[in-house]
This record gives C-alpha cells, sequence and structure tokens, in this order.
C-alpha cells in the first residue's frame, strides 16, 4: 500500500513537474536582468517596461479585448438562446441539432479557419474586425451553449410553469424567471469565451485583414526570429490574467452549484 502510495506521489509531481517546470522558466526569465535567455544574472523590471512602452504590442492587446468582448457579448446572446430554444423542442432530430451545435469544439482549428476565410471569399467581405468578430463567434458560441444547457437541465420547470398560469407572457417568463437563474452558466460560459478568445492564433490568422493584428498574432510573429525578454514578459502577463479569469470562473461554478444544491434541498 505504501509502495502504491509512494508511487502515485512520483508519478503525480512527475506530471506536475513537466507541466508546469517550462512556464515557471519563463516567469523567471522575465525578471531577468540580462538579455540572453540562458542565465539569470540578476532581477529586473526592465522588460515589463520596455514591454508597456511598445505601442504596436499595446495597440494589438487593445484591438483583442476589443475582439474578446465583442465576440463574448454576441456568443452570450446566441449562445444562450441557442441553448433555450433546444431544451424547449422535442423533435426526433433533436439529438443531432445538439452534436451540431458544438461541432465548431472538434473540428481542428486549422479546417474551420479554412473554412471561414473562403466563406469570407465567396461573399466579399474585407478582412479585418468584422471576419475576426465573425470567426472568434463562431467557435465562442459552444461554450456559453454547453454551459446554459447543463444548466437547464437542472432546473426546475414548475418556476415557468407557475409564472405562465399567473398569466405572465412568454418573454416576461425568459426575463424574470428563467434569465435569472441561468445567468451563472452565462456568467462562467461567456469568461471561458472571452479566455479562448484572447488564445486563439489559428483562426485569427486566416481571417485576419493586413492593417489588423492581435495580440496572439503579435506575439507569434515576433517570437519566429526567437524568444526575447520582451516575450517572456509578455507571456507572464498573459498567464496572471488567465489564471484570474480561471479563478473567477471556479468561482462563478462553486455559486451555480451552490444554488443548485439548496434548490435541491428546498
Amino acid at each position: 500500500m505504501k509502495k502504491s502510495t509512494r508511487f502515485e506521489k512520483f508519478y503525480l509531481g512527475l506530471v506536475f513537474l513537466l507541466m508546469y517546470l517550462p512556464v515557471a522558466v519563463v516567469v523567471i526569465f522575465s525578471f531577468n536582468e540580462s538579455k540572453l535567455p540562458v542565465r539569470f544574472t540578476g532581477f529586473s523590471f526592465q522588460w515589463y517596461e520596455k514591454l508597456f512602452a511598445d505601442s504596436a504590442m499595446l495597440e494589438a492587446l487593445v484591438n483583442s479585448l476589443i475582439l474578446g468582448v465583442a465576440s463574448c457579448a454576441v456568443s452570450a446572446v446566441i449562445g444562450t438562446l441557442g441553448a433555450v430554444g433546444m431544451s424547449r423542442i422535442h423533435w426526433k432530430t433533436k439529438g443531432v441539432l445538439e452534436y451540431i451545435s458544438i461541432l465548431p469544439l472538434m473540428i481542428p482549428e486549422i479546417i474551420l479557419g479554412m473554412v471561414l476565410m473562403a466563406f469570407f471569399y465567396m461573399l466579399n467581405l474585407p478582412f479585418g474586425m468584422l471576419t475576426l468578430l465573425i470567426g472568434h463567434t463562431v467557435f465562442c458560441i459552444p461554450y456559453i451553449l454547453m454551459e446554459v444547457k447543463a444548466r437547464l437541465v437542472g432546473m426546475d420547470p414548475s418556476l415557468e410553469e407557475a409564472a405562465r398560469d399567473l398569466g405572465a407572457s412568454p418573454v416576461r417568463v425568459f426575463f424574470d424567471i428563467t434569465l435569472p437563474l441561468i445567468m451563472p452558466a452565462v456568467a462562467s460560459g461567456s469568461l471561458l469565451a472571452f479566455a479562448m478568445s484572447m488564445d486563439d492564433v489559428v483562426i485569427s490568422i486566416f481571417v485576419n485583414g493586413p492593417k489588423l493584428t492581435t495580440l496572439p498574432i503579435k506575439v507569434y510573429t515576433q517570437i519566429r526570429t526567437g524568444v526575447t525578454p520582451e516575450i517572456n514578459a509578455l507571456c507572464t502577463v498573459m498567464l496572471a490574467f488567465t489564471i484570474m479569469i480561471l479563478l473567477v470562473y471556479s468561482l462563478i461554478k462553486r455559486i451555480k452549484k451552490k444554488e443548485y444544491t439548496n434548490e435541491q434541498t428546498h
């Protein structure tokens, strides 16, 4: 039993070492005084100062934030309405519709990017923020749809039935009863979709215009010439931002689980 426990601890430690050692190295060398990424010579914030003084990098960051917020908002509306709509229908093809709704998650990003690029080319759409917004919305919708759909499965339908019996219209039932109950799922799915939008490279490369760049594309083009301390600093900032989003996402999930447990108890 003790041997088994020791092996499990060793295996777990090895997995975490392989997963997080490269991340730790990047974070440590982002504070390196030297520009050479092979030896740590001293602690310094100079690369962070240069990073935040880079106007091109800041412009790419602003573009990514605008794109992430916009695609997240559009995806939240479409994904929420889609999940509510699928929960109301009882067709024989409902399973097929649910499968199709999460298909963008299963299709390789390079194929999805090529399909979107060909589609926009056929429509003669100018490549830029609009095509980026549509492309990011396509792969962000399933994240919100799955979260909301899972919440609707555990929701008590008698609440909506009681509201309709009292004379409330379907629209008022949705905004007064359904939406407040599924809002934690909408928020958690939106945070996840925002994180995915901020991290996307492949689809953005295919549907991006020549005059616009996002932060992941900017990073990708710079590391092709070598990893610099500025890139390490940027990766550390993005890592901290992603961890913050995941912590908020985890908190919302806990609140949602607690509310669901309280509903089942009462």
